[in-house]
């Protein structure tokens, strides 16, 4: 059987792609619109997707559709439900950016930490160069060492930021699900790691179950002076709740590389914020040139098993 793969969005990963080692046929575009989706897929046996959207409402119109390689690791751009009913097998990536990401959440931490943006700008205004003392103490700075880190979400990346964190000489807190009957062994109530932790780190998938997790009643149990990270999904949180947490003063300070709509054309509240406890990231923290040829080898090893009959990497 000769394969026919389509990549839809080819422009989101920069990184080499060795071909299959397989008799098949390769298309590739640099991003596909919704509703370019079915003309593209209509013969693929194959498709290759980031971000793109795949629907039952689309799917249903592929018949020859027998796997999606997902070129990430999140999968809510794919109906699961559908493609588990249908015998379409899906694939994700597993464990491709496990110093990428802790080293951005790290960034954005210790840059917020230590107030950098807010020195940057006193520097900036010319507040340095005016003054009377060799140093400017105009804002406070904090240690890590010696404080806690509250990590929500604890697979490879969660455990993977923990380690780090540990290096730092920070205690870590490995959050319970939000509303959780019990708090397995190891673990720490949802609120009270909320309550707890001097910085909040999320690492968890965008379900139903997880979405807006944070919001004004979770910022009303944080310290004032916490700081929240979110490298993982932006509907994690509560954007209009951040933005008067950080304008009333609920938190010390936000990091994210995500949000809810990507990208924001349409705009988003937190893009009109200057603030220098607010940074913002375009979904940077997994695309290190290393972390991405991880995972475009990996991309090509998850077909490549499905071709042979021993799938893996398989959510669906």
């Amino acid at each position: 059987m000769t394969h026919t793969i389509v990549f839809l969005d080819r422009d989101s990963l920069a990184a080499n792609l060795r071909s299959p080692g397989f008799v098949h046929e390769w298309r590739e575009y640099a991003a596909t619109a919704p509703d370019e989706v079915v003309e593209r897929l209509r013969d693929a046996t194959i498709a290759i997707s980031n971000k793109v959207v795949l629907r039952a409402d689309l799917l249903s119109q592929l018949p020859h559709l027998k796997m999606i390689a997902v070129a990430a690791t999140g999968t809510d751009n794919i109906d699961l439900a559908y493609c588990h009913e249908h015998g379409i097998r899906v694939a994700n990536i597993r464990n491709y950016a496990l110093h990428a990401v802790p080293e951005h959440v790290f960034a954005l931490v210790l840059a917020l930490r230590r107030n950098l943006l807010a020195y940057r700008a006193d520097l900036q205004q010319g507040l340095w160069q005016q003054s009377s003392r060799f140093c400017l103490f105009t804002h406070p700075i904090y240690d890590l060492h010696g404080s806690t880190l509250g990590v929500f979400g604890h697979g490879a990346l969660g455990n993977a930021v923990a380690e780090l964190a540990g290096a730092f000489g920070m205690r870590v807190l490995l959050a319970e699900h939000k509303g959780a009957a019990r708090t397995r062994p190891g673990y720490t109530d949802f609120a009270e790691a909320l309550q707890a932790s001097d910085v909040i780190t999320l690492h968890c998938p965008l379900t139903d179950e997880t979405r807006h997790m944070i919001g004004t009643p979770e910022f009303m149990l944080m310290r004032r002076h916490a700081l929240l990270i979110n490298t993982a999904r932006g509907g994690l949180v509560d954007e209009n709740a951040l933005m008067y947490a950080l304008q009333w003063g609920l938190v010390a300070g936000a990091g994210l590389d995500v949000l809810a709509v990507e990208p924001p054309r349409e705009g988003n509240p937190l893009l009109e914020l200057d603030l220098p406890n607010l940074i913002l990231t375009p979904h940077v923290a997994w695309s290190s040139r290393e972390a991405m040829q991880i995972l475009a080898d990996q991309l090509i090893d998850n077909v490549e098993a499905f071709v042979r009959g021993a799938p893996q990497n398989t959510v669906a």
